[in-house]
């Protein structure tokens, strides 16, 4: 257990916090997440089916994420997730977490320089 500002709580997987970051502002399928994970890391980080779709079935186990309706006008196959008030918490303190921890890189002074 790690503590954060007063909680205990557990680090998520780098998997899990990316897709719960895909899924703070609107519910998505497999693919769709795959894709927002590429455009907000730049495409440094590419989810591949097996690591995709494995984390979103322990996120839903965890009550992180859970199944959304499909849209009308959609594939009736795409399987919608959304991200859960447990899982935005999760990510909220997972958020917190990195930030010190960035903050403690830049106090010794690690951070690559700019320009």
């Amino acid at each position: 257990m790690v503590r954060n500002s007063g909680s205990t709580t557990n680090p998520l997987a780098s998997s899990a916090f990316l897709i719960l970051v895909a899924l703070a502002d609107q519910p998505r399928y497999g693919l769709s997440i795959a894709e927002e994970v590429a455009r907000y890391t730049k495409d440094r980080i590419q989810l591949g089916p097996g690591t995709l779709y494995n984390t979103i079935k322990k996120l839903l186990d965890g009550g992180l994420v859970e199944a959304a309706p499909t849209r009308d006008d959609d594939d009736p196959r795409r399987r919608y997730y959304a991200i859960t008030p447990t899982g935005q918490a999760a990510v909220r303190s997972e958020a917190a977490r990195l930030t010190e921890l960035v903050d403690a890189i830049r106090d010794k002074h690690l951070t690559p320089s700019r320009g």
